[in-house]
């Protein structure tokens, strides 16, 4: 996802469109709950008033992420904006870049924080939560033996 901001930087051109299709291979998603990425980028890099780039765009796509009780995979669609000035959001000097900018790690690193913590499919929310000798239960539903031990220390003190 670079781009060559050349002409950017000499005036020629006022704005860069950015229209990009990606799909990300599994060694891109190592490390991460994804098991399948598809993103659409779209949107523009700019000079801004004091001769910085910018860049406003907006990513959507869907992730595929397992079922947090199935381990099934998920479609999570998921759409997001991006717009600043590329060097606060690089955090590095614009020396760094005078010929190209590489916009793939502030694409990335705005997806990763919108990877949810947890997902259900809709399969799995009717699943049976109780079979042969085994139930699941919640907090609320636990009959614990120390609760009828405070409901007889509530007694004796009212007496």
């Amino acid at each position: 996802m670079k781009f060559d901001i050349v002409r950017l930087n000499n005036n020629i051109v006022s704005s860069i469109p950015i229209d990009i299709t990606y799909s990300f291979n599994p060694n891109e998603l190592e490390g991460t709950d994804l098991i399948k990425l598809d993103i659409k980028v779209e949107g523009e890099l700019f000079k801004n008033s004091l001769g910085n780039i910018e860049i406003d765009s907006t990513v959507s796509g869907v992730m595929v992420i397992p079922c947090a009780i199935s381990l099934k995979p998920v479609n999570y669609p998921f759409s997001l904006n991006i717009s600043g000035d590329v060097t606060t959001l690089f955090e590095i000097n614009e020396t760094n870049f005078q010929n190209t900018i590489d916009i793939f790690p502030i694409i990335w690193e705005n997806i990763l924080m919108e990877i949810p913590t947890r997902v259900v499919s809709d399969d799995a929310k009717d699943l049976t939560l109780k079979g042969d000798g085994w139930s699941f239960t919640t907090k609320e539903e636990v009959n614990s033996p120390l609760s009828e031990l405070m409901d007889m220390i509530d007694d004796s003190e009212v007496k």
